[in-house]
Parts: structure tokens; C-alpha cells; sequence
């Protein structure tokens, strides 16, 4: 039986780990953490977001980096720094920025989006698997009539690629969400889209690693990886703080630690750590939280109920591995979220978090084969991995296995 360690125990990791070990294979999971999804999957957005799968690199993009550094409240914050793997990484994002290849990346993401919520539900079904779904779709809210506008036909390119989205008044939106009929002045209208989701992304990983523990699958938890070991065109091994691991295959899914990890064989993945801020809080009996997911696009927050509780994500910070945050950075998403519903939640009672996320400079994560004959990706996903997980996972598969995955990967691979 072929052995396989995947590196990494996130969301991306464990759905890797899951279809991997269905599939025949003797998988080992390997991550420094106690737990699965204890990094950037403990406290995301939990948006399924086929509906939202525009690619951060836009035209609008260099001039909100810009703002940026002398403007607070900017949705994507640049914080100046002597990092040569940001500035490259950052060159590569701008070459982006630009009308033709923002619809192309934005296209590919969709198609990826699409796929891998399609495997997600068949999941969810074959497993049982519980993580306070909600599948009523989400909204995609406009606080002024320009800002409408812009986002109306900016969606056109979702639209072409068949995602069925319905534009719709104030009014309209109260209707499908009454948590926000105290908000209806602030809201221009929205773009709804029906077969949007949400959940919540650490429950699901949880859930589904006790379903990879049934198909034999082992997990090494609290055992930092050291370095990759090389002997020619193949990694020979894996270094731990434990000791020394060995296997026919190895999967990289480390998020935006994989580029530091593949540095020494001679790799330069385009990943960069991309700081996301996010807060739960308790909105269980006398509170009127949202019955659907959604964002705030003026403001560029995200919102979703998670069983009894509501949280708000927002932000897109460029300041390296740091994950500290100070109640200031929460404050403009607390202002737009208690505005959209101000009995929403215990706004007392707070639980702060910030993770990063794993961007590429065309927002589309890389999967598959690397120069190392035994060495597979998995990396990359950004601000959507959630919504790509379970899509990736299949397809990296499908490559191991030698077939065909079943969506185009240009413009998604290494090699």
C-alpha cells in the first residue's frame, strides 16, 4: 500500500488527508498544532462563495493599497516593511491588476469554486457531517447607488460563468433577511446569490478528521516539521521534532508556511501570508441574528451565523507571520456589523482572532505535481479555501492517481 504524509492538518490538509486515504493510500498527517484547524481554518469567514469569486488583484487594487498607508479603514492595508518575499510577491499582484487578467483569474477561480462545492455537499452528504450549516444563500450588500452600480456589472462575470445571481432592492433584502429591517436606509440594494453557504470550517475539519481516523489514516499533532530531506529528483524524508518520518508521497499543505518549507529544495512559491481579523460572538435566545450569510461591500465585511453565534471578518493586511491583533484593528468591522444588525449578538462578549491566509498573486491556489517526483501541492487557497477545499483535495487525487481531474487547472499548477 503506498504511504503517503500530508504536511499540514487544516481544512486543506484534512480534506487532502480524507480523499487521499479513501482512495486506497496509508495516510499520516503531520502538523505542530494539538488539533486540526487551528490556524487560519479556526476562525474564518465561513462563506461557501462560489457567488464571490473575484480575485483580489483588480484595477482598483494598487489605489486601496495606496490609501492605505496614510488612510485608515482601507480594506486591503499595506505595512511597509524590509521583506524581499513580500515586494516580490507584491510585483507579481500588480502585473495582475489589470481588466483582461483580473476577469481571467476571476473566471478560473469560479470554475474551481463551483467544483469543489459540488464535492463539499456530496461530502457532507456520504459522511453525515455537522458544522452549523446554512445553505439559504448569501447577500452581497451595497450601501449607495454607485457602489450598486459598480457591483452589478461587476458580477456579469460570474453571470457568464453561470452562477445564478439576482439583483435586488433595499426592500427586497429585508424580505429574504429581516434581521436587517433596522439597516434597510443604509442598503442601496444587493446582488443575492441562492446557492451560496456558510459554515463553519474548523467544525467541519474536526469532523472530518474522526472520518479519516475510521479509514486508517494516522495523525502526528504537536510535532513541528523541521525541513524537507531531498535525494535527487525525490524527497527522501521529513524532519520533526520527533524524529525523522519517511513515505512514498508527501503532500504540502501548509498554507502560508509552505513557501519557507520548499525554499531549501529550491522552490519559490508564489504565497504570501495575507493578515485576516475576525470576532465571534454569543447570539443565541433574545438576539436577532442573520438567517443568511453575507458581506458588506462598502465595507468589505463578512458576516455569518454559526449555530448561536455571529461573526464578522474583514480586513486584508500585508504585514508578514504576525498574528497579533489590539481591539483597534476590530473596529471598523464592529461599527458596519453592529450597524447591519445592532441585536445581533452579545456584543460584550467578544472573541477576537487574526490568521492569515495563504495568497497567490492571481488568487488561484496551486495544486498538483511539483519538480520533485514524489512531492505534490496543495497550496495557495487565500481568502476562499474553505470554499476550494474540498475541490482541491479531489483534484490533487486525481493527479496522484494519474487521471484526468474533471476541471481545466490552467493557471493552477507548478509544472
Amino acid at each position: 500500500m503506498t504511504t503517503t504524509l500530508v504536511l499540514g492538518a487544516g481544512v486543506i490538509g484534512i480534506t487532502s488527508a480524507y480523499y487521499l486515504a479513501s482512495s486506497g493510500r496509508q495516510v499520516t498527517v503531520i502538523d505542530r498544532q494539538p488539533e486540526p484547524a487551528n490556524e487560519t481554518s479556526f476562525a474564518n469567514a465561513g462563506l461557501i462563495a462560489p457567488g464571490h469569486s473575484y480575485t483580489w488583484a483588480s484595477p482598483r487594487a494598487p489605489g486601496i493599497l495606496l490609501r492605505s498607508l496614510y488612510q485608515e479603514g482601507q480594506a486591503l492595508r499595506l505595512k511597509l516593511r524590509a521583506d524581499p518575499q513580500m515586494w516580490a510577491w507584491a510585483i507579481k499582484f500588480l502585473a495582475n491588476c489589470n481588466a483582461a487578467q483580473s476577469r481571467l483569474n476571476t473566471s478560473r477561480k469560479l470554475v474551481l469554486c463551483r467544483y469543489s462545492q459540488a464535492q463539499l455537499q456530496a461530502l457532507t452528504e456520504k459522511e453525515t457531517l455537522h458544522y452549523d450549516r446554512l445553505s439559504n444563500g448569501l447577500l452581497y450588500l451595497y450601501r449607495d447607488a454607485a457602489s450598486f452600480a459598480r457591483g452589478t456589472a461587476n458580477m456579469q462575470v460570474l453571470a457568464d460563468g453561470g452562477m445564478p445571481l439576482e439583483v435586488i432592492d433595499a426592500a427586497r433584502v429585508v424580505a429574504l433577511e429581516p434581521a436587517l429591517a433596522q439597516a434597510q436606509r443604509h442598503i442601496a440594494g444587493a446582488i443575492h446569490c441562492p446557492t451560496d453557504e456558510s459554515g463553519d470550517a474548523r467544525l467541519f475539519t474536526q469532523d472530518l478528521t474522526e472520518r479519516c481516523r475510521r479509514l486508517g489514516v494516522r495523525f502526528e499533532f504537536s510535532n513541528p516539521i523541521v525541513r524537507l530531506e531531498q535525494a535527487a529528483d525525490r524527497v527522501s524524508g521529513v524532519v520533526t521534532e520527533q524524529g525523522r518520518r519517511e513515505a512514498d508521497e508527501y503532500v504540502l499543505a501548509l498554507g502560508s508556511y509552505a513557501p519557507i518549507l520548499a525554499r531549501p529544495l529550491g522552490y519559490r512559491l508564489p504565497v504570501y501570508p495575507v493578515k485576516g481579523y475576525s470576532v465571534t460572538f454569543p447570539s443565541g435566545e433574545g438576539f436577532n441574528p442573520p438567517n443568511m450569510g453575507g458581506v458588506d461591500e462598502n465595507n468589505l465585511v463578512a458576516y455569518a451565523r454559526f449555530g448561536d453565534r455571529l461573526r464578522f471578518t474583514a480586513t486584508a493586511e500585508f504585514t508578514g507571520y504576525r498574528t497579533d491583533h489590539s481591539p483597534a484593528d476590530f473596529a471598523h468591522m464592529l461599527a458596519a456589523g453592529r450597524e447591519l444588525f445592532p441585536n445581533g449578538a452579545d456584543y460584550e462578549r467578544p472573541r477576537f482572532w487574526a490568521g492569515l491566509r495563504p495568497m497567490t498573486p492571481e488568487g488561484t491556489p496551486i495544486i498538483g505535481r511539483s519538480h520533485h517526483r514524489n512531492l505534490f501541492l496543495n497550496v495557495g487557497h487565500g481568502h476562499m479555501g474553505w470554499t476550494m477545499s474540498c475541490g482541491s483535495a479531489r483534484i490533487l487525487t486525481d493527479v496522484m492517481n494519474g487521471q484526468h481531474p474533471e476541471i481545466d487547472l490552467t493557471g493552477m499548477t507548478l509544472v
